[in-house]
């Protein structure tokens, strides 16, 4: 098909947002913080206008794939530049650059008089363009760039009050976790460049028959399933996976607008991007398909229950994101590549709208977080809270609300699906509705219903805040970098407040596709031609999306039928238990948390994961360390250097006996050597002899 995208264009799309990153950043002081946001905003908006073009090409049939640049050329490894938009990449791109731009004019209200605010928006901006970078990638080289570059942001966001120390651990935590996961990513890649001989995906795709007959060296393991399997622990890091999810709910120590553009959004979806894209390798091994299943469903069900005993709001949703990422990855392990990312797409737009919605809850609230001392938000809040529900409706999979149809569809698929792991699949996944509509209904009947919690608490002095936020204090709150732009003198007026419309803006327009983006594209997304090209499923090993095709007789028919099917009814239960729970009879929670105090300390530990790796793993790897240390560099290494210090030292302790500082000694050690060079040829005949006597 001919390239009718402009390259043009797309390198528009790409470089708009560093172009902003480079000016806010360097030149930060120069343009000031109005300078800083006007050009960052303006590079995303001209990727979002420009990925929108892309996107309607895309429908239209056209498709682009070539090199922009090449790098180098090793042998036959040729390593470029270049870009690839199908169907996918085109929803990718829309995706990223909305939601960053949603995300950089939230963050003119959240982060001004904040000391960071330029590098904070020279960062988000280079993330934006990091990430499209790793979508729009059409060899693994880029899209190795892209995930690295990811990762790096996200560690200098995490960490981006890099005075307050537990903002310090949680980013150095985060790039730890995520080099274990690079480092399987990058086999995965050596794997594949090693054995199809090229980087680019269509070619290594083209040989992915061939890699399906082979065996790893020195074993009888296929070598597909082990590429694909080291691939996927790439996405177990950066899609925060189990065991490698423990890095994204302490990432909430960064400020609120990345919690929702990297942490919700983007990022942490890299990875199902990424699995859905070797959907043509991942087809050939149901041994790696049905490790991907297992551990989707691990994580769907587990993260999901610790999000029902969290009181940080942020960390609520944080869980929330890990208990999503797990029905995506099923959907991955189901076969269903569509569906998980068409969840991507929904949760992305919903899931966004609940961190700034929590962003903007704390604003009102005067940086507290903690949603025990909130209720009643919703008459104080009334945008906040509509937008709140809204997204709580489309998370839990409300009928006709975008994640009630990429939900339901993953639920659907794997009951379709034939893999030795699907039935306990199936139960995570259904279990997860009534988990997820529990947690997401608590947090928000305490904070907007109910009784008002926070006149017994006062608030503290904005300016106590403001030198809170500014000095980085480690007793502050996650979240206070707002008190610059907080009107309201809390000593005076200790009532919440809506936020600025710089801050509720952006809500109201995420909450837009969070209601109807589903009912809009699940025909085209999920049973039209929109992946054609993009995605490979072998129909006949994998049957799950033709027996979701078969069942679907449209977007309405769709959604009442849902009313009838036993995950509303468990969703709906969820909500009622939340509601009689914590606003009927909020005595019974508590009685719960006392009978069943082993669970509850267990899931307060978060199944003491954290302990495990920081007194066994990092135990272990400090004892192999110290070790390497001790014998390593200290007995061999040190041992050989300073055994030849101390034999030129001795050497020179003789060489110093012979400098006396007198010239006779001088002239006839000279002499006896002119001597000795005269006459050494005729020693053997005169010393021969007398050795012949003495040996004799």
């Amino acid at each position: 098909m001919a390239n009718s995208i402009s390259q043009g264009l797309l390198l528009t799309i790409a470089l708009a947002p560093l172009v902003g990153a480079l000016v806010a950043g360097l030149a930060g002081k120069a343009v000031g913080t109005r300078g800083s946001h006007t050009v960052t905003i303006l590079g995303v908006l001209i990727a979002f206008i420009g990925s929108v073009l892309v996107l309607m090409q895309v429908n239209g049939g056209a498709r682009f794939n070539a090199t922009i640049y090449e790098w180098m050329v090793l042998g036959k490894l040729v390593m470029e530049v270049g870009f690839l938009i199908d169907g996918l990449t085109a929803m990718m791109m829309v995706v990223v650059t909305f939601v960053s731009l949603m995300v950089h004019i939230y963050t003119i209200g959240y982060m001004q008089g904040d000391p960071g605010y330029q590098r904070f928006f020279s960062y988000i901006s280079l993330f934006t363009f990091s990430m499209l970078m790793l979508v729009m990638s059409n060899n693994f080289l880029q899209l190795f760039f892209g995930w690295e570059a990811v990762g790096l942001v996200s560690y200098l966001l995490i960490g981006f009050w890099f005075k307050k120390p537990t903002a310090i651990f949680a980013n150095m935590k985060a790039f730890l976790v995520n080099r274990v996961g690079d480092f399987g990513f990058i086999l995965g890649i050596g794997l594949i460049a090693a054995y199809a001989g090229t980087l680019n995906y269509g070619e290594a795709f083209a040989k992915a028959p061939e890699l399906a007959k082979m065996t790893f060296p020195g074993t009888d393991w296929m070598l597909i399933t082990v590429a694909c399997i080291c691939l996927f622990i790439g996405a177990m890091g950066k899609s925060a996976q189990f065991p490698l999810h423990v890095w994204l709910p302490d990432s909430m120590e960064g400020p609120t607008p990345i919690s929702a553009l990297i942490h919700a959004a983007t990022m942490v979806t890299a990875g199902i991007f990424m699995v859905a894209r070797m959907s043509p390798l991942f087809e050939l091994s149901d041994t790696a398909l049905n490790f991907v299943l297992v551990i989707g469903a691990i994580t769907a069900l587990f993260m999901g229950f610790l999000g029902i005993i969290q009181n940080d709001i942020k960390r609520v949703v944080a869980y929330s994101t890990l208990s999503q990422l797990g029905y995506m990855t099923v959907a991955l392990g189901a076969s269903a590549y569509s569906v998980a990312v068409f969840h991507l797409m929904t949760h992305a737009f919903f899931k966004a709208l609940l961190f700034l919605a929590a962003g903007s809850v704390i604003i009102g609230m005067h940086h507290d977080q903690d949603i025990r001392n909130m209720g009643g938000l919703r008459k104080h809040m009334p945008i906040t809270w509509i937008t709140s529900l809204l997204g709580s409706l489309a998370l839990i999979g409300t009928p006709l609300f975008a994640g009630f149809y990429s939900k339901d569809s993953i639920i659907e698929a794997v009951h379709a699906t034939n893999l030795p792991g699907t039935g306990f699949a199936i139960f995570s996944v259904t279990a997860g509705v009534f988990v997820t509509a529990f947690y997401s209904f608590r947090m928000y009947f305490l904070v907007f219903h109910g009784t008002e919690r926070f006149h017994h608490k006062p608030f503290p002095p904005e300016d106590d805040h403001a030198h809170d936020d500014h000095a980085h204090d480690d007793h502050a709150h996650d979240d206070h970098a707002q008190a610059a732009h907080d009107h309201h003198d809390a000593h005076h007026n200790p009532t919440p407040h809506e936020s600025p419309l710089v801050v509720t803006a952006p809500l109201v327009l995420l909450a837009i596709p969070s209601v109807v983006i589903g009912y809009l594209t699940i025909q085209s997304m999920l049973f039209g031609d929109f992946f054609k090209g993009a995605i490979f499923v072998d129909a006949a090993k994998h049957p799950a999306m033709a027996e979701l095709a078969e069942g679907f007789h449209g977007a309405a028919a769709m959604a009442l039928h849902g009313l009838t099917t036993l995950p509303f009814w468990l969703a709906l239960a969820g909500v009622v238990t939340a509601w009689w729970f914590y606003l009927v009879q909020p005595s019974i929670p508590a009685a719960l948390a006392k009978a069943l105090s082993p669970l509850v300390k267990v899931l307060e530990n978060k199944y003491y994961l954290d302990w495990f790796n920081e007194h066994v793993l990092a135990a272990g790897a400090r004892f192999v360390g110290r070790g390497l240390w001790k014998a390593g560099d200290e007995a061999i290494i040190d041992g050989a250097i300073n055994g030849a210090a101390s034999a030129a030292g001795s050497l020179g302790a003789v060489a110093r006996s012979w400098q006396t500082g007198r010239l006779y000694t001088y002239a006839l050690v000279m002499l006896l050597g002119i001597f000795a060079l005269l006459t050494w040829q005729l020693w053997p005949k005169l010393i021969g002899p007398y050795l012949g006597t003495l040996l004799g």
